[in-house]
């Protein structure tokens, strides 16, 4: 997949240094965010690790981490993942973060909008939903210009890197409403 400057990949084994960096350096804004990522790339060790597991669950349809590239620089700059996959209905959330030094020209957008294509015509999904907390007012908005809505409020769902138990905004997007 690819828009402008950049193209979006399933992870490999050659992004472990790329993709350690990416993480290191936006650190302090994804300890509360992607917990989950950020818990298990804390070395470099971890994150091959890490990739291992996520190529595991790719061979099983279990987990789809795209890596962001910035094409020019042959950077990744981001990720968007699907995760939490349900085949019984079948239905993914997605998560997705970008470089700070990224944020604010829409790339986060064009990702998602390339991913919610991919879900819904490759894979053949029912249904897409994403979570984020309340401060997150950047995610919300990339949800939205996608045609994600807000489904509901989820208190005391998600737990930060710090141990915080925090509230979630839920949002849903069917096919039709694409």
């Amino acid at each position: 997949m690819q828009f402008d400057n950049y193209k979006l990949r399933l992870i490999t084994k050659n992004d472990v240094h790329s993709f350690y960096k990416l993480i290191q350096n936006n650190l302090e804004k994804l300890e509360d965010t992607f917990a989950g990522t950020v818990s298990k790339t804390r070395t470099l060790e971890e994150t091959k690790e890490f990739i291992d597991s996520a190529l595991n669950k790719i061979v099983l349809k279990l987990y789809y981490p795209f890596v962001i590239i910035e094409k020019s620089s042959d950077n990744i700059i981001g990720l968007i993942d699907l995760k939490n996959i349900n085949w019984d209905i079948p239905k993914t959330e997605i998560g997705y973060f970008i470089d700070s030094n990224y944020e604010g020209k829409g790339v986060s957008t064009r990702s998602l909008s390339a991913i919610v294509g991919y879900s819904f015509n490759e894979l053949k999904m029912n249904k897409l939903f994403l979570r984020t907390t309340k401060s997150n007012i950047g995610s919300q908005r990339v949800a939205e210009k996608n045609g994600f809505e807000k489904e509901g409020f989820i208190k005391k769902d998600y737990k930060t890197t710090n141990g915080e138990v925090v509230d979630l905004i839920y949002y849903g997007l069917i096919p039709n409403e694409s």
